[in-house]
Formats: C-alpha cells, sequence, structure tokens
C-alpha cells in the first residue's frame, strides 16, 4: 500500500526521530511511504488562537501538497490530524477550497489509528519490558475518536505492564496556546497528571501526541520523575 506521510512541525524541529521510526515502522507494515516535499506547517498553533484567516494560506498550502495523489495520508501527531480534519470548516466561505480539504480530511489518519483500522494490525512484534502508563491525549481521545488504537497495540508489547493511574483522561494542561496564555491553571493541570503518574511508580510514560509528552516530560524533569517519556511508535520500535 501507498501512503503519504505527513511529518509535522515538531517531529521536523524537536522530535525527528518520531518521523523516522514511523516511516520505519509502516515500511516494515507493507507500506510505500511518499513524501510531498510542498507540505508545510498545518496552521495549528495560528488556528488554536483564532487566527483563521491568517491561517488560510497554510491550509492551502498542504492541501494543495497531499493532492498529488490519492493515496492514504498518515502522521504521528493527533493534534495536527485535528486541525486538518476542521479545514473544511474553516474553509466553509470558500466552496472550492472547502470540498477539497474534505477530500484530503477523509484520507488523513493518525498512525495509531491507520495501523489498527486501515491495516488491520494489533502485534508489530515489539518488546518492552517494565510498567507503563499511557496518556491519552484530548486530540486523539475527543477530537479524533481514537481510544482503543493505541491501547491494542500497546497490549500486545511483550513485557510491557500497562498500568492506570486516576483521572487517566484528564487534559494535562498543555492545550497548544492555552499553557502560554493561561499558563497558571496550565501549571498546576499538568502538575497534578504528574503527581497521579508518580503515584504508580512507572518506568514509562508513553503517548501518541509529541506535545503532551514534552509538558508532561518538562514537568516530570523540573521535579525529577525518574520516568522515560516514549512517544507509541519508540515503544513499537523496540526489539
Amino acid at each position: 500500500m501507498k501512503v503519504n506521510f505527513f511529518a509535522t512541525c515538531l517531529c521536523d524541529t524537536v522530535k525527528a526521530e518520531v518521523a523516522k521510526k514511523s516511516v520505519v515502522l509502516l515500511e516494515q507494515l507493507g507500506c510505500e511511504i511518499i513524501f510531498p516535499e510542498k507540505q508545510g506547517c498545518c496552521g495549528q498553533p495560528s488556528l488554536n488562537s483564532g487566527y483563521i484567516e491568517g491561517s488560510k494560506p497554510a491550509m492551502k498550502n498542504l492541501i494543495a501538497a497531499f493532492e498529488e495523489n490519492d493515496h492514504p495520508i498518515v502522521t504521528p501527531a493527533g493534534s495536527c490530524a485535528a486541525s486538518i480534519k476542521r479545514y473544511p470548516e474553516y474553509l466553509a466561505d470558500e466552496p472550492e477550497w472547502a470540498a477539497r480539504a474534505q477530500k484530503v480530511a477523509d484520507r488523513l489518519f493518525e498512525l495509531t489509528q491507520f495501523i489498527v483500522n486501515e491495516l488491520g494490525v494489533e502485534n508489530v512484534g515489539a518488546r518492552l519490558k517494565g510498567r507503563a502508563v499511557y496518556h491519552p491525549s484530548c486530540s486523539l481521545i475527543r477530537k479524533l475518536g481514537v481510544r482503543e488504537e493505541p491501547l491494542r497495540l500497546l497490549a500486545n508489547v511483550e513485557g510491557l505492564e500497562m498500568v492506570p493511574i486516576k483521572n487517566q483522561e484528564t487534559c494535562c494542561g498543555f492545550g497548544g496556546t492555552f499553557s502560554v496564555k493561561m499558563s497558571e491553571i496550565s501549571g498546576e493541570m499538568v502538575k497534578e497528571k504528574v503527581h497521579h503518574i508518580s503515584e504508580v511508580q512507572p518506568e514509562y510514560l508513553i503517548g501518541a501526541d509529541i506535545s503532551c509528552l514534552m509538558n508532561i516530560g518538562g514537568r516530570m524533569t523540573r521535579e525529577g520523575r525518574p520516568v522515560k517519556v516514549l512517544h507509541i511508535v519508540d515503544v513499537l520500535m523496540s526489539r
């Protein structure tokens, strides 16, 4: 199967290994990766801040970049996927662009969603020994409806014990620009999240959204918590 890969800004600038491992994993699962070189930022930061008009050039650029073919589009970032899924709404006053946006959105999948639902794979042969907590990001569970897919993949990782925490699905406090504009509230939210994680003494914190992992991981580092932060693709590529 031919698949377009959407790398996202965070992968490009701070977590390149997540993008690389995602590509390798998809290739191991039988996908041929296409990387449209004209892709850029999806506009999420400005969209989340309400600057819809100012975000339209970025949206249109991304739409055009992925119109090169009709193959599925896969990304390891749920928050970016959720933003693109709303493009038709943002471009509603330009019907032609809204229709083009809908076609792109319909082909777009978050990585675990694609592996489980489109490829029909729940066991990728990964091995990782230890106790872990999974953080379900708001973008995945609330915006994309991706709740069980990451858990199914993690359940099949040999040696990995997944442990629940209190208020597991509560927001970590990042929320994009929310963490800047409402920094005091955001800080208290991530402190609470880290407290609940620390109660069960895991070796790993696993998530499928880089931004949330950076937020929670940063707090745990400041508190001196000995928990290793992993994107889910890091786990799925462990052997």
